[in-house]
């Protein structure tokens, strides 16, 4: 750590010793604060937002900032898509049957709504219809990485502080969706009562498929194995994102990864019994994996938060994210939840689908994982959603954006 023009730049190996404490810490918060458990907020959120509060203190009584390395929260995106990839299956798409193509048509109505909600609210506000865009689903859907990648494309068209714009509704999209999660669950499942399976955990791998094997001892070889095999996915993922940048769209690293996850874990035969050498697909070792790197990014991510610089924000793009909160609630519950059933699985959809048109998709699937540890599991909620996130989502956004950005810049 070192301070640099009154800066206090912390390294990325530190960032991450920061960030498993935080998860400790929200674990903590948690057991004791039963309004925390109540809504089911995230062990992650609880503690990474305490620690950016503290900070956000410190600058405001000492005028120092606070610098995160963040190369590893990065790695840790990858990390955890790669494994979503790996778990996926061919057979689970067909499943997902009339439920995956209802979800896929409401994701992209609602995406667009949202970038229709910011333009109209920004005209109104005074701002450049194309700021709308950028507090639309270039940083609620895409999140920061989308966000920073088309900040050049919003700048050449007359948004000088796209970057800057985009960063801040991000952030509160992904609070706000860190947020609102549980407490949407529990007014669905109360108000509804819904019948729940019954508490109890759910880690990643039992909750994407019915028959993982038996089980849950981990030795240092398959530890290993999952790793390499995640790697593996990652360097032929670098080199399809190449290919895809290459004939002119741009991805994020994660979605390649998970795309070869997904097909190589289908295409590789795969022995009844596991081993170091077999392809994880669906084992404890690959979900200990997913556990760790989702905690630690999200961690990582929201003790990072700047939240001085949310203070200094217009009133029209505050008002542009209050529009877009509501609508996105009010489309989860009443459009959302009864068209994926009404059913308890519906209302964990319904958690998720928020976390992804607000935040982040790792935001809804900690926030799904946190429903689902109290109520009990929802297997179709986990198939549907990481089929949406893998397939759809992330090509919608790169097919809408530079559409509306051609009609409204």
């Amino acid at each position: 750590m070192e301070i640099v023009d009154g800066q206090l730049q912390i390294q990325s190996f530190i960032t991450v010793t920061l960030g498993i404490l935080a998860l400790f810490l929200g674990k903590f918060l948690n057991s004791r604060i039963r309004a925390l458990r109540e809504f089911t907020i995230p062990e992650p959120v609880s503690g990474g937002l305490l620690i950016a509060i503290v900070i956000t203190v410190l600058h405001l009584l000492s005028g120092l900032e606070v610098s995160f390395g963040l190369r590893a929260r990065d790695v840790l995106l990858v990390y955890f898509f790669t494994t979503v990839g790996m778990n996926a299956n061919f057979r689970d798409l067909r499943r997902g049957g009339r439920s995956l193509l209802f979800l896929v048509v409401i994701s992209a109505a609602v995406m667009v709504a949202q970038n229709l909600l910011g333009v109209t609210v920004a005209r109104l506000g005074g701002l450049p219809p194309a700021t709308g865009l950028l507090a639309g689903t270039v940083s609620l859907v895409g999140g920061h990485g989308t966000t920073i990648a088309w900040a050049e494309t919003f700048r050449e068209v007359g948004i000088d502080k796209a970057k800057e714009i985009g960063i801040a509704a991000a952030t509160i999209g992904l609070v706000l969706a860190s947020a609102s999660g549980g407490p949407i669950a529990r007014f669905l499942i109360g108000h509804h009562h819904l019948r729940t399976p019954g508490t109890g955990g759910t880690d990643l791998a039992t909750a994407t498929s019915r028959g993982q094997e038996h089980g849950t001892a981990i030795d240092s070889l398959d530890f290993l194995g999952a790793i390499l095999s995640i790697h593996i996915c990652i360097i032929l993922g670098s080199i399809l994102q190449g290919v895809i940048q290459d004939l002119g769209l741009f991805l994020p690293l994660f979605v390649p990864c998970l795309v070869v996850g997904v097909v190589i874990s289908n295409l590789v035969h795969r022995k009844e019994t596991p081993g170091p050498l077999h392809w994880p697909c669906r084992t404890p070792a690959l979900a200990l994996v997913a556990d760790i790197s989702l905690g630690a990014f999200l961690a990582m991510s929201l003790m990072s938060l700047q939240l001085w610089t949310l203070v200094d924000l217009a009133g029209p793009l505050l008002l542009i994210l209050l529009a877009q909160f509501l609508m996105a609630i009010l489309l989860t519950v009443l459009l959302v939840f009864p068209l994926l059933g009404g059913n308890y699985d519906a209302a964990v959809l319904a958690t998720g689908f928020c976390g992804i048109v607000l935040g982040s998709t790792p935001t809804a699937m900690a926030n799904m994982t946190a429903i689902t540890e109290r109520f009990g599991p929802s297997y179709r909620a986990f198939i549907l959603l990481p089929l949406l996130s893998a397939f759809f989502i992330d090509l919608l956004n790169a097919v809408l954006i530079p559409a509306f950005l051609t009609r409204f810049s």
